[in-house]
């Protein structure tokens, strides 16, 4: 089933009831460009005159405010989850490649005789901050 967004809602039961944005835009104390914004969605009518506009509208406030994000749908959520198993493999791509960068970076500096011991280490020691960062995430997926 079709569902409207909320300026398409305010639209169609504006023409069922005959009126035009004018006609309802003086019930409601507002412009009639006022009127034609909430149909477009480029703005909303401020949250305390949505009864006024229901009871003009002749149909009750949850008609009228059928939220399209309350209905989550299952393709939201889906692609969602496509979304964070994309996320977690990035990061957990990158906690690898650090190690594998500082361990590469050690080997390189040690042959060129640039490196300290202590410098070592601590490279070393990063790799496997990250290398420890990753295997819990490793369990989870």
């Amino acid at each position: 089933m079709y569902k409207e967004n909320f300026g398409q809602t305010i639209a169609t039961l504006r023409k069922e009831k005959n009126m035009t944005q004018l006609q309802l835009a003086d019930q409601m104390n507002v412009t009639d460009k006022a009127v034609s914004k909430w149909e477009r969605e480029l703005s909303y009518p401020d949250i305390n005159t949505v009864p006024k506009l229901a009871e003009v509208l002749e149909v009750g406030v949850e008609e009228l405010i059928q939220i399209e994000g309350n209905d989550y749908k299952e393709e939201n959520i889906e692609e969602e989850s496509g979304i964070r198993k994309d996320f977690n493999t990035a990061i957990s791509i990158i906690f690898k490649a650090i190690p594998l960068a500082m361990g590469i970076a050690v080997i390189v500096l040690s042959i060129l005789e640039g490196l300290s011991i202590s410098s070592g280490f601590i490279m070393l020691g990063i790799g496997m901050f990250f290398l420890a960062l990753d295997k819990p995430r490793e369990k989870k997926d």
